[in-house]
Order: C-alpha cells, then structure tokens, then sequence
C-alpha cells in the first residue's frame, strides 16, 4: 500500500528541535500543509516545496492529499505535538486509511504541560473543546455533544483532566460551565499551560476554580483540572431523603426499593441513551446518568416546580449527562434521538399514547419500563403491550415494608404497592 503523506508533529521550539528523520521527510516534499503561522516557521527547511494553508479548511485535507498523492508528489503535513492526540491525524487516518499515513509525532502539548506541573501523564485523562463553540451549559442545554460533556465523561475517568482549549473556550471558560454544573472550590481546581515552548510560556499552577473563572489565558494552551475532593453521592440507590423533594407535598420520588428494580429493568450500559417521562423530583434520571457515565439522559416534566426540585438534585449530583426539559409528553419527545431505554414514572393521562410511541421509538434490544400505583392504569398499559405485535413483557408487582418506632419498639408500615412493568420490542416468543 502507499504512503499518501507524512504527518509530523512539530512544537513551536521550531526546526532545531526535529528529529533527523522528521527533518528529512520536511526537506523531501513537494507540497506542504499546514497552519499559517506553522508554516512560516518550518517552510525554509523544503524551500522549493509548495505550500498550502489549511486554517479554516481543514475538511478538505484529505482531498487535497489524494490528489497530490495521485499525482506522484510527496506530501507532509505539519501538525501540533502528537498529530494522533486530538489533532489532525485522527481525521487523515479515518479517511485516507492508517496504513497509507506515515505519522511522525512529538511530544504532545499534554505531556509537555504534565511534564511542566509533575503530573503523571498516565494518570492523566485527556479531552478537548478545541474547535466549539462557546456554548454556555444548562440543565436545558446539556447534550451528548456539548463540549463540556467531553470534559465530564474524561472527569469520570480519574482525577486528573488535560483540556485542549480555544479562544472562547479558554481555562476561563471552562471553569465558569464546571461552576454552573455545581463545582465548587472545594472539589476542583484549574491549571494553566499557556504557549509550551515560545519565549513568553507561561505556566499557572492550580488555584481554584473561582480564580480560573475569573482568569485571563493567552491562547493556545492547556487547562488541567484536578479534582480535590471525591464524586458526590453514593454509586447506586441512595436513600429518599437524599434527594429533595417538593414541599409541603414530600414525597414525588420514586422510592428507593422500587427505584432499584426499575433500574434493573432498564438493563442499562455506560453508553445508554435513556428517556425518563415524568421525572418528578428526578431521582430516576439521576442514578440511570450514573450508570451511563459515557451516555445520556434525557428526562421531561410538567410541573415547574417539580423540574426546580430535579435541576437542584442535579446540581447536587454534578451530573452533567442529564437534560432537563419541561413540558408534558409526548409533546417535545420527537426532538430526542431514539433511546435504549425509555423509564415512565408519570403519564398525566396519556399511557396508552406514551406506550405506543416509546414501543416504536426504541433502538433494537431497547426496554421499556412503566411504573404504575393505579389499577387503571396497569390495565391501560398491559393492554397496549398486547396489542404490540412482537413485544415480550413482564410485571411485578412491589410492596415494600419499611420498620419506624412504635411506642418505644419498631414496627413495620406498608409503602403503596408499585406494579413494575418491563417490556422489550421484538422479543416475544
């Protein structure tokens, strides 16, 4: 197979600092890619070689690169650091094939700016908002494709985060989103390598997220999160009283014995994409988001201030995979993408219809799970799953005892009877 072009990485120490064989493969090419401000710096080593400009046009790489291939010229392309580490080489690769790129990489500007804080770069997870816009983050706005949720699902991975970064998604940017998602100075911390390499480097240890917020950075450089305390909350079925609820009326939550098994209905992975109907105070929503670390949830209410209560146990939770919408479904529910699990925990008289549409909607394998408390409404949706050709479901049936003091001893109270009720499309026998 042939080589269509060379990938090397360069830093911004400049030509002294290639490699003998980076250098070569520089001095050998006929047409060489790269920014503006790269090229000026390393187009004197291949003076006879033509240049082109990819700022603004970097989609049409590839293409470029196939038609000089094609034409018998030796192509280089100038990339930043580890070409491989979310730079250009990613995208060469995917379309002109691996095994027609020849990468050169130098150090990326992670392990320089680890190497510049001691940190352990294999202790490091890497993300990047480099290219986005500048999207402020809301419990409305959140979405899989939110470049703050890069940031949360590397978060999740270890205690350390290296942020590749823009103008307008800055250090500063970014530690203003991690506030509006709950962090507090107390939990994370933000440094700053800004210009690895030029003459004017500079290097901000970690201070508090505050102080990042309200920071100015130079660009281009790297923000390094560091947590300093621990993930909030417990990894699976906290108690009711962990989560608010509304008041004076206590008790819009789906109690935690009922809630476990819902969730296991559910049979959700860590990259589901999960809809939860009638969230309430969004205890559902909340720990499915924690079983999905690398999906998402998306999760409806009518009442403001039941979606109030759920916005504050988000914000409690730091779960930035959940999106808050209100309204009543199923109006709104054609702008989510179809999910793997869908959780019904409030219909407002619409079941048989919700039923019907989350049966349709589900990606293959998906389940579908209904929380009912009323005789009417576990007849209105077992007669909806009949009627679904194809759809295998069960119920079970829950009632939960919980001990409380009773004249100086401990007796037991009944809670309601929940019916459990979980069906998969496509399954019947």
């Amino acid at each position: 197979m042939s080589t269509a072009c060379t990938i090397v990485g360069v830093l911004d120490d400049g030509p002294e600092g290639l490699a003998p064989v980076a250098r070569a493969a520089i001095a050998d090419a006929d047409l060489l890619i790269g920014g503006r401000r790269t090229l000026a710096r390393y187009a004197p080593l291949a003076p006879a070689a033509e240049q082109r400009d990819l700022t603004g046009a970097v989609a049409e790489v590839p293409a470029w690169v196939e038609a000089a291939a094609a034409a018998g010229q030796r192509v280089v392309v100038l990339a930043s650091g580890d070409p491989l580490c979310h730079g250009i080489g990613e995208r060469l690769t995917a379309a002109l094939g691996a095994g027609r790129c020849r990468v050169l990489p130098a150090p990326s500007l992670v392990q320089l700016a680890c190497a510049r804080l001691g940190w352990p770069v294999a202790e490091t997870a890497v993300a990047s908002v480099h290219g986005d816009a500048a999207v402020e983050w809301s419990a409305q706005a959140a979405a899989p494709d939110h470049p703050l949720s890069r940031v949360l699902r590397a978060l999740e991975r270890g205690e350390r985060v290296a942020v590749y970064t823009a103008a307008g998604t800055g250090a500063d940017w970014l530690a203003r989103q991690l506030q509006a998602l709950g962090y507090t100075d107390a939990e994370l911390e933000v440094a700053v390598a800004a210009r690895l390499g030029r003459d004017d480097e500079l290097i901000q240890p970690p201070v508090p997220l505050s102080a990042a917020a309200g920071g100015a950075y130079p660009q281009p450089h790297v923000a390094l999160l560091r947590r300093t305390a621990p993930a909030a909350g417990p990894p699976f079925a906290p108690a009711d009283a962990d989560f608010e609820q509304r008041c004076p009326q206590r008790g819009l939550i789906t109690k935690r014995e009922v809630r476990a098994v819902a969730l296991a209905g559910l049979a959700l992975t860590p990259e589901s994409r999960v809809w939860d109907i009638g969230t309430g105070s969004g205890a559902v929503a909340l720990e499915a988001a924690r079983l999905c670390p690398r999906g998402h949830v998306w999760a409806v209410e009518r009442r403001s201030e039941d979606l109030a209560v759920a916005e504050a146990n988000r914000r409690r939770r730091r779960a930035g995979n959940v999106t808050l919408q209100l309204g009543c479904a199923p109006e709104g529910l054609d702008g989510w993408p179809d999910p793997d699990a869908v959780f019904i925990g409030g219909s407002d008289g619409a079941l048989g219809e919700l039923t019907d549409l989350c049966l349709q909607r589900l990606r293959p394998g998906g389940r579908l799970v209904i929380n009912v408390v009323t005789l009417e409404n576990l007849q209105r949706a077992t007669a909806r799953l009949d009627a679904a050709a194809g759809t295998a479901w069960e119920a079970v049936q829950l009632q939960a005892h919980r001990s409380h003091e009773l004249a100086g001893m401990r007796a037991f109270r009944a809670e309601n009877p929940v019916w459990i009720i979980t069906a998969t499309p496509g399954e019947a026998a």
